[in-house]
């Protein structure tokens, strides 16, 4: 349809509207367009009666800047309300710092200390000597005894060839036999004890190639067996590893090496102290932490695993400027103190670093030797604020107002100072 069609379509329609319908359609219409006649000439003029750019923001921030009141002021306070308030001052020092990463520490069997038991031959379990796991076993001690077809045909075939290297034969094939009864796992004594008698011992001993507590038990009496099944697992209780899960805030401090303080206070032993041994490369993103392991000897064999404690890793922080927590005032925006030069104290904004116990670090805005206040702190810093908004009232050089406490208490006046004061 073209627009002569579209055009010729709209005046018909307009045409075949009652007359009560057009009037004010036509003024809708005509006012419509010269608003929009007139809005077109005044852009095009740039005679809006508005701005419609947006402000500049560094004239705002400029002027914001010159027109607003600091937030805290100084104060002069005297020597005598000093002492009437409590006010106590502190130099600032410079110390070598060493910050403390408190975790929860747990402790774990050492996983290099752990040996499996495994028969070098298939057969089936008849007599099993270690039946409940968390049994001490010692090195060499039986744990089980193995019937084995291929190991009695191999002790059979070995005795065979004894006898024929006795009427002349090459003894290379008793050498032979001799290594492979090894091989499948028999010791000397039990191939001694088959040369004596002349017959194959049915049932072989398997013997635990360590010492230590049995933490998985994988058969039972009748279990089939071949090399692959575990038949124990032993641990080393004599040493242990300890994790310790080290919040995701201290992580970029703790390295292999770092000295860390091991406490177990529910098995009442003295603090052990050790070393961060590694570092596992994960974080946890359950708990945000990142876990770090110990290697700590077992003396007594107090430390069982599954155990809880805390670790403290030591970190030195380097020589920084150290002040008493409580001069520290924080708003939650900022940190600041109040230093003291004379009988002035002065707010001054500092940038705080790490906690020392009842001391932290100032990493910019103080130096060392300065004094800084330590106690009427909020006293101060709420006077400092009232000032600042002119609501202080009008006292002689900024002086600071003793509270209606700590005043003296007043003469009663005299007579004729009352008679004097009458006229």
């Amino acid at each position: 349809m073209t627009i002569q069609d579209q055009w010729s379509k709209m005046r018909g329609r307009w045409l075949k509207a009652p007359d009560h319908w057009r009037a004010p359609a036509l003024a809708a219409g005509v006012t419509a367009a010269l608003f929009i006649v007139g809005g077109a000439i005044q852009n095009a003029r740039g005679g809006w009666p508005f701005d419609r750019g947006e402000p500049n923001a560094d004239a705002v921030t400029a002027n914001a800047r010159a027109t607003a009141r600091p937030d805290r002021v100084p104060i002069e306070v005297s020597s005598t309300d000093m002492t009437r308030l409590g006010i106590r001052l502190v130099a600032a020092t410079s110390e070598d710092t060493v910050s403390t990463i408190n975790a929860v520490a747990t402790v774990a069997l050492d996983e290099s200390r752990l040996s499996h038991v495994h028969t070098r031959v298939a057969g089936w379990v008849e007599q099993l000597y270690v039946n409940t796991t968390g049994e001490y076993v010692r090195a060499g001690q039986p744990v089980a005894r193995i019937f084995s077809q291929e190991l009695l045909s191999s002790q059979a075939e070995y005795l065979a060839a004894r006898r024929f290297a006795a009427s002349g034969y090459a003894t290379s094939v008793v050498a032979s036999g001799r290594m492979r009864l090894r091989v499948l796992g028999m010791t000397d004594r039990e191939i001694g004890a088959i040369e004596r008698s002349g017959n194959p011992i049915r049932l072989v001993t398997v013997t635990a190639p360590s010492s230590g507590v049995v933490v998985n038990r994988g058969v039972s009496v009748g279990t089939a067996v071949d090399p692959s099944t575990e038949l124990l697992t032993l641990a080393n209780m004599g040493n242990v590893w300890v994790y310790a899960e080290v919040p995701e805030t201290g992580i970029r401090a703790i390295r292999p090496g770092t000295p860390v303080r091991l406490d177990f206070p529910t098995v009442g032993i003295a603090s052990i102290r050790g070393r961060v041994e590694f570092v596992y490369p994960t974080l946890s993103e359950r708990t945000r932490t990142l876990r770090v392991r110990l290697s700590v000897p077992n003396r007594g064999g107090l430390l069982v695993p599954g155990l809880y404690g805390t670790a403290a890793f030591e970190v030195p922080g380097g020589r920084g400027i150290v002040v008493p927590r409580d001069a520290v005032i924080d708003t939650g925006r900022q940190q600041h103190v109040f230093v003291a030069k004379e009988n002035m104290f002065e707010p001054r904004p500092v940038v705080v670093g790490l906690s020392l116990g009842d001391r932290v670090v100032i990493r910019e805005g103080l130096a060392e030797g300065e004094l800084v206040v330590t106690s009427g702190t909020f006293l101060l810093d709420s006077e400092s604020r009232l000032r600042a908004t002119g609501g202080g009232g009008a006292h002689r050089h900024g002086s600071m107002p003793m509270p209606e406490e700590t005043a003296g208490p007043t003469e009663p006046a005299s007579p004729a100072q009352a008679d004097h004061a009458g006229h």
